[in-house]
């Protein structure tokens, strides 16, 4: 009875897993760069039993800011609404709550989280779900999440 009883947290909540394609499109990068990445050994995979490679979202969490790196400025903003701001930190939602009139927005940014409240109108408007890639544009006190 005794060892097989316990079962560890990340067995009841396996991390979600992404196929190479889904991966490079997450990260903004091409299915042959992605796939470089994994015979170089730069992202740590794990196989399906077909032998297929599968990218644990942690790991495409750990490039999203990286990426956003290499691309210039100009570029990665065509991707946002067109802002003054320059702070634009890149993650993906984690957890969402909204009463009444404002919401908590809290993405995960590589191994760091930061959290944002605005209004419940505005995470309706912009269809917010956990899981979702979105960036942090941080100006002086005021942290906006944006959509790419």
């Amino acid at each position: 009875m005794g060892a097989a009883m316990y079962k560890s947290a990340q067995d009841m909540n396996p991390p979600k897993l992404y196929t190479p394609r889904d991966a490079a499109k997450v990260l903004g990068i091409s299915y042959p760069t992605l796939k470089q990445w994994i015979y170089k050994k730069h992202l740590k995979t794990v196989k399906t039993p077909g032998g297929h490679h599968r990218i644990p979202e942690t790991e495409v969490d750990k490039y999203l800011g990286h990426v956003s790196d290499r691309v210039g400025p100009e570029k990665r903003r065509a991707n946002f609404r067109r802002m003054s701001g320059r702070n634009q930190l890149i993650g993906r939602v984690v957890d969402l709550k909204v009463d009444g009139l404002i919401a908590q927005v809290t993405l995960s940014i590589g191994d760091q989280r930061i959290t944002s409240i605005i209004t419940a109108d505005a995470v309706r408007e912009m269809r917010l779900k956990v899981g979702q890639t979105a960036a942090a544009m941080i100006k002086s006190t005021e942290v906006m999440i944006v959509l790419p």
